[in-house]
């Protein structure tokens, strides 16, 4: 019997990680809000990889985190190792990836739901959506219960039109053996919603007590952590070791011997898989020179025995997954706990989407995460905070929050994905964005806390202490510009043993720390007046100090891009009457309708000079 339920302002479909942020962004800033999951024990899932961040991805968090998110609080809450990868490289690639205990990570998140007020959370599967002549939207449970809501987020992951394949099977289903969502498709191809087949996969869990761990390389955590959220004051401990192994010529074999039995080759996968996280018979495919590859063994959580292999993604037949898996050495006699799968489901073109990412043509109604064409955790959280936050003003009539790709890494993903749209899921890294050396993960904070507050996510006691923070980054900062060094044995001693050029007077302390070869801690027996502050404050000033020059280029060219995103394009204009635009040009700028010249800009098919045309068209117009 089917019944009205309640009206809320905001309402989100999914509590994935994306559905997550989303839900407790909009509550956190005053609105009523209900988060909608098919299974409330699913909350905050990791269906895939059990583990938050890695390259780029870390950077993802700790903006997460800067803003206000919950990611990072979480991770830390959970982890049982952290490493900080590409350390022998620059500081703009240093990215933190921390083993997470999947299942208290999803209690951890679910908890977070459950206690943060504004916030209703329900066990329901949406069947239908529709919006009415007002503009309110109407949400049907599988109940037939009704809910409305002012503005709806779509956070659907891979559910949405799920169906696993493992060799000759397949069968609609959900990530980890849940159910699909298989009528809200229906209910989204009736608002005319863009969508299109996507494929992800996940490797086999094993049991610890069938490898010989005695045969593989350790992969133990960092000594010294760090968290990713600015608000940890304790650095997580390492609790639990991981594993490489390697596979060989044998594993090779047996993959070309049954690669007819893959669906990824035999046709019946159509959906396009992540480019840079293909299966692992897929690698052999396109790699066929490659002798080796390796796997990492990762713990699950720390209260149970299952394992992760982190790079042996398959859809092959169950046997055929257990044979190559015994092919290696330390897995010879491996049990399979969880067979892995590939899934396909259903996402959208994020070209239909705006940079708040509205869209275009359905106002109120939002995307966020995997259903926007991305893949990964990180990527969808960070979605999900913004649709989240850009849900919540526009119920309050506030405009939206639009963070640019000199902002942040969560700029440069939603820019990507709304203007150059994606093939295949969409992967973070740190090469897609033409600002890294400004937007590292270590200062994600200064570029990003006042914007958080400004937007009311940020609280009184965390926003004290980053601009306790900030002022004494700018004062250390005065201050190796004021001390002098005097020149000594000692001073010269070090200068030769570290091979750079020695001194004929003394020198600014500012001078000695842009040397590549020196830095803060070598220098301490000649710094008797440095204050005790914590060692991120003085990790900002001596990365601002060695790259000083490049810092400047960048901001620089910053200055340029934001000329060009100042000049806003109206909503209204026909680019079919713009003479001088070439005509894929306008077929482009026609179907994504971008908001300013920059974003323009970007679009695959627009020429440096069809903007040259558009700016004088804007020019007589007086825009």
């Amino acid at each position: 019997m089917q019944y009205f339920a309640k009206q809320y302002e905001v309402a989100v479909i999914g509590a994935g990680h994306a559905g997550i942020e989303a839900g407790l962004a909009s509550a956190r800033l005053g609105c009523s809000t209900i988060v909608f999951t098919i299974n409330l024990d699913w909350i905050g899932n990791m269906p895939c990889n059990p583990s938050i961040g890695g390259t780029s991805k870390g950077h993802l968090v700790r903006e997460i985190d800067a803003l206000g998110g919950e990611m990072g609080k979480a991770a830390d809450k959970t982890e049982i190792q952290s490493r900080m990868l590409n350390r022998g490289k620059g500081p703009a690639v240093h990215s933190l990836r921390a083993q997470i205990d999947r299942r208290e990570y999803s209690k951890y998140m679910k908890h977070a739901l459950e206690k943060q007020e504004n916030l209703d959370v329900k066990q329901a599967e949406i069947m239908d959506l529709t919006r009415d002549d007002q503009g309110l939207w109407h949400l049907t449970t599988r109940l037939e219960a009704e809910y409305t809501a002012k503005c709806v987020v779509l956070a659907t992951g891979t559910f949405l039109g799920g169906r696993v394949y493992i060799g000759d099977v397949s069968y609609e289903s959900g990530p980890d053996g849940m159910f699909p969502a298989t009528a809200l498709s229906a209910a989204l191809y009736k608002l005319q919603i863009p969508l299109r087949r996507f494929k992800t996969g996940t490797p086999a869990r094993v049991n610890r007590r069938s490898i010989d761990f005695s045969v593989l390389e350790v992969q133990k955590g960092d000594e010294a952590t760090v968290p990713f959220s600015f608000d940890t004051e304790t650095p997580p401990e390492n609790k639990a070791d991981c594993y490489i192994a390697y596979t060989n010529e044998e594993t090779k074999r047996v993959i070309l011997e049954n690669i007819h039995t893959s669906p990824l080759y035999s046709g019946k996968i159509h959906g396009v898989g992540p480019r840079y996280c293909p299966s692992f018979e897929d690698k052999i495919m396109r790699f066929p020179d490659k002798q080796r590859h390796q796997l990492f063994v990762e713990p699950c959580g720390l209260d149970t025995e299952e394992l992760y292999l982190q790079g042996m993604s398959s859809s092959l037949p169950e046997a055929v997954q257990l044979k190559f898996l015994r092919t290696i050495k330390g897995l010879e006699h491996v049990e399979v706990m969880r067979t892995a799968y590939a899934i396909e489901y259903d996402c959208v073109d994020p070209l239909a989407l705006k940079p708040s990412l509205e869209f275009l043509d359905l106002p109120g109604l939002f995307g966020a995460g995997q259903f926007n064409g991305s893949s990964g955790y990180e990527e969808a959280a960070a979605q999900g905070l913004i649709a989240g936050i850009n849900a919540a003003r526009r119920a309050q009539g506030k405009d939206p929050l639009l963070l640019d790709r000199a902002s942040s890494y969560i700029g440069t993903l939603i820019d990507d994905l709304v203007t150059k749209g994606c093939s295949d899921p969409y992967r973070m890294m740190t090469s897609r964005s033409e600002y890294r050396l400004l937007l590292r993960q270590d200062n994600a904070d200064l570029r990003l806390t006042d914007i958080g507050r400004e937007v009311g996510l940020v609280g009184d006691e965390k926003y004290a202490r980053f601009v306790k923070k900030r002022e004494q980054i700018e004062a250390e900062r005065r201050r190796v510009q004021a001390t002098s060094v005097p020149l000594s044995d000692e001073l010269h001693a070090l200068l030769v043993s570290r091979e750079t050029s020695p001194l004929k007077s003394g020198v600014k302390l500012e001078e000695l720390l842009k040397r590549p070869q020196l830095d803060y801690e070598c220098l301490a027996p000649f710094d008797p007046t440095r204050p005790d502050y914590p060692p991120e404050v003085f990790e900002q000033v001596e990365i601002e100090l060695k790259y000083e020059g490049y810092i400047k280029r960048q901001q620089a060219q910053i200055r340029e891009m934001r000329r060009l995103e100042s000049k806003q394009i109206p909503e209204d204009i026909c680019y079919d009457t713009i003479d001088g635009l070439r005509l894929e040009a306008r077929e482009k700028l026609g179907k994504i309708r971008p908001q300013n010249v920059g974003q323009a800009s970007r679009i695959s098919g627009v020429s440096p000079a069809d903007i040259s045309v558009l700016l004088i068209y804007l020019a007589k117009e007086g825009v």
